[in-house]
């Protein structure tokens, strides 16, 4: 029988955080949602039966804190960086400095410093353990106005790479998983079965439909397991087939 772990989920309170979350407790694994807002990673997390922390990923400090305050309770075994923002649009042409610098600072800089910050506490431990970056396609495929957020997730893989080739030797695995758009409870709402809008993007998805948070998750799950032991580097595409097109 294998022994639980415990899984740190960033972004925890979100739609793919917490269908994450409960792919991992299905598993039998201890899990833990952290989130800036601490309120809905506490309602989520107890909804699902796990634990959650407040934790902004773009404070150094505080995400050193929660690494340190989990290991008094027995350390983390694998780190979801799941936590980004999708807030900012515009074109090259128009995109204000500060409006694309804040982007890179949660989707770039604090998966980097939660990165670190893990790294450094399972080295402490002895080594071992996994990372799983949530990425984009739009890393790899463009889409007009959207390219902030896109080169943001580029940041990611690419940041994946390094970290994978770095902490091996630590017997670190370090993956990334890169979806397409992803029906979560807010997207749905916001482009509903039979809208334009929906079928704009089903268009460009060979298998016909977006994908739902329980497409993702799985893929999650096996990055992070021994399944996936000697896997490594690696940002696996969960897109429909949108990236063939």
């Amino acid at each position: 029988m294998t022994s639980s772990r415990t899984i740190l989920i960033t972004g925890g309170a979100g739609g793919i955080g917490q269908g994450i979350a409960r792919a991992f407790l299905e598993a039998g694994d201890r899990t833990i949602l952290a989130d800036r807002d601490g309120e809905a990673a506490s309602a989520a997390a107890e909804a699902l039966g796990a634990q959650a922390i407040a934790l902004d990923i773009t404070d150094a400090a505080a995400a050193r804190e929660a690494l340190a305050r989990l290991a008094e309770s027995g350390g983390v075994d694998v780190l979801v960086n799941n936590a980004g923002i999708l807030s900012v649009h515009g074109a090259v042409t128009e995109l204000e400095a500060d409006a694309y610098r804040s982007i890179l600072e949660v989707n770039v800089i604090g998966t980097f410093t939660m990165i670190q910050v893990f790294a450094r506490h399972r080295i402490a431990a002895g080594g071992g353990g996994a990372i799983v970056n949530i990425s984009s396609i739009g890393g790899r495929q463009p889409t007009p106005g959207m390219g902030a957020y896109e080169s943001s997730k580029a940041a990611v893989d690419s940041m994946t790479r390094w970290a994978a080739i770095e902490l091996a030797a630590h017997r670190i695995r370090v993956n990334a998983v890169a979806p397409g758009p992803v029906l979560t409870p807010m997207l749905e709402a916001g482009m509903p079965r039979g809208s334009r809008a929906r079928e704009a993007w089903s268009s460009r998805i060979p298998l016909g439909e977006l994908a739902r948070v329980a497409d993702i998750a799985p893929a999650v799950v096996f990055l992070a397991g021994a399944g996936a032991a000697h896997i490594t580097g690696v940002s696996l595409a969960v897109d429909g087939g949108q990236l063939l097109t």
